[in-house]
């Protein structure tokens, strides 16, 4: 007997990535309900920065305007020790996905408020069931059930869903209910966050620093919103319980030259840095989303982002499925594609992080430091790399020299009745086929048009300024840079996803690719 659905996705959990995936998933109009143990927004400020990969996401959401202006932009992170010597730095190139800058910092519970906000923009399609806590997760061929508990009441509920999004934590109950499990390694260092107010500046205040030490490291870092934090590791004859009040986490900051006349203390917290993965994200109908299928430490900045481009990633796709575009097993790539992209960032904040804890050979550390042969231009650190996915639904090679795996830049394009705008907000939330002044679908066999046709997909051909248009399915790419960019690439059509990921390109053929034909590479 087939039960009846009350939403198509139940998302569990409605931190960073299951209000991601709710925004994502209320756009494009697939009934969500979303269960969240907590009243509120937790209050510690946790991650504290996004790239412009993160706010294209919340570009696709309709919510980077509204986010990026509780941000502050910065270009550049430094390694010195207490010395004053400066011994590694990043600088961050001009953003290539049409952002402004291509990274800033945030005040985490600012951002959430934000993005619950925006999610309030649909409530015909998104529920949000506040004080509720997931105690059961079943599944059976055709759904979901989740059985939830009213923390206020005691009443317990059951919802139907067909898929569900487990997107609640490191302690993830949908994990342990699916039989998932965490594989890796938790240090046993505790670190205590300090997050502060500023009450005056001080020398460098805007710099994000790591003060690399063997004994104290410190990460230093300017919050948006005029706030400050840093982390700092516990030694081995210190507890919790040594730094129980602000009293007692004050000689900490003092140490640094920080006094009360600088900031004001307002919470500080423990925490131990996990390097950590499931080794399912999809079991059945259900889906590991965020910090519930990996752990990272917080050195590349990219352990929030990457539960957010998980949540975008499953939603869109999900999205597809349920509105009959793509099979089931399309949601297969999801991990295929989402997991080594985050061991490469995962393993990225490892390396970093033996860099603030002074923990590479001196071979190691002279390799980082090793200026570029004569003549020739340092190549730019992995940190700063156009996003690219190494596996998953793509058609081609995923490798340097190809355009298929690699996120589009995304310059300012005009429509042909002059109206000018973001690339993505002209091409709107769909699969769209792109040709270099040349109409992309005449490269098309009629079966590959019709495949591209079941996505909804739109031919676009991408006029140089130079050039007149002649239909309404045409940008004119101001500054030459889609154009540049393809031709760079040896494409003169490239297939984008609806995450603006190149599917495939007329070099190595331009047919839908299918699971059976997921691409890897590099």
């Amino acid at each position: 007997m087939t039960l009846p659905f009350d939403a198509d996705v139940a998302i569990i959990g409605y931190g960073p990535s299951g209000v991601t995936a709710a925004n994502a998933l209320g756009a494009r109009g697939v009934p969500t309900i979303v269960f969240e143990a907590e009243k509120d927004i937790y209050p510690r400020a946790r991650a504290v920065t996004v790239n412009e990969w993160t706010m294209r996401v919340f570009q696709a959401v309709g919510l980077h305007e509204a986010l990026r202006k509780d941000m502050t932009p910065y270009n550049s992170l430094r390694w010195v020790n207490y010395a004053g010597q400066e011994i590694y730095s990043i600088n961050f190139p001009p953003s290539t996905l049409g952002d402004g800058a291509s990274s800033y910092m945030l005040y985490q519970p600012v951002m959430e408020e934000t993005l619950r906000r925006g999610a309030e923009r649909f409530p015909d399609v998104v529920s949000v069931r506040f004080g509720c806590e997931v105690v059961g997760v079943a599944q059976d061929t055709e759904g979901v059930t989740i059985t939830a508990r009213d923390r206020s009441t005691g009443e317990t509920t059951t919802t139907r869903a067909r898929y569900a999004l487990g997107c609640d934590g490191g302690g993830s109950a949908t994990r342990k209910a699916i039989g998932a499990t965490l594989q890796g390694d938790t240090e046993d260092v505790t670190w205590v966050v300090i997050d502060a107010r500023v009450k005056r500046w001080w020398p460098d205040r805007n710099k994000l620093t790591f003060w690399s030490d063997k004994v104290r490291p410190v990460v230093d870092i300017p919050l948006a919103q005029g706030n400050h934090r840093w982390e700092i590791p516990l030694g081995r004859d210190e507890s919790v319980e040594n730094f129980a009040t602000a009293e007692q986490i004050w000689p900490l900051l003092e140490a640094m030259g920080i006094t009360q006349d600088d900031v004001q203390i307002h919470q500080h917290a423990f925490y131990k840095h996990h390097v950590r993965m499931a080794d399912r994200w999809r079991v059945g109908r259900v889906f590991l989303v965020g910090d519930a299928a990996h752990l990272m430490p917080p050195w590349a900045g990219n352990g929030m982002q990457s539960g957010i481009r998980d949540a975008y990633d499953i939603s869109w796709k999900l999205a597809a499925v349920l509105a009959g575009r793509a099979p089931d097993s399309f949601l297969d790539s999801y991990q295929m594609e989402r997991g080594p992209n985050v061991a490469m960032f995962t393993e990225m904040s490892v390396g970093l992080g033996k860099i603030i804890k002074q923990e590479l050979s001196e071979e190691e550390m002279a390799a980082v430091m090793a200026p570029p042969p004569e003549g020739e231009e340092p190549p730019p650190p992995p940190l700063v790399l156009p996003p690219f996915l190494v596996a998953g639904w793509f058609r081609g090679p995923l490798d340097e020299a190809s355009a298929v795996g690699k996120m589009v830049p995304q310059p300012l394009v005009a429509t042909p009745r002059g109206r000018i705008g973001l690339l993505d907000d002209v091409i709107g939330d769909c699969f769209a086929l792109l040709g270099d002044d040349v109409d992309p679908a005449s490269l098309l066999s009629p079966v590959e048009k019709a495949e591209w046709d079941a996505l909804g997909t739109r031919y676009l051909i991408v006029r140089p300024p130079t050039k007149g248009t002649t239909g309404p399915e045409e940008i004119v790419d101001i500054d030459g840079v889609v154009g540049g960019w393809l031709r760079a690439h040896g494409a003169r059509v490239v297939a984008l996803r609806p995450d603006r990921f190149v599917a495939a390109a007329d070099v190595s053929g331009l047919a839908v690719p299918t699971m059976d034909h997921g691409s890897s590479g590099r």
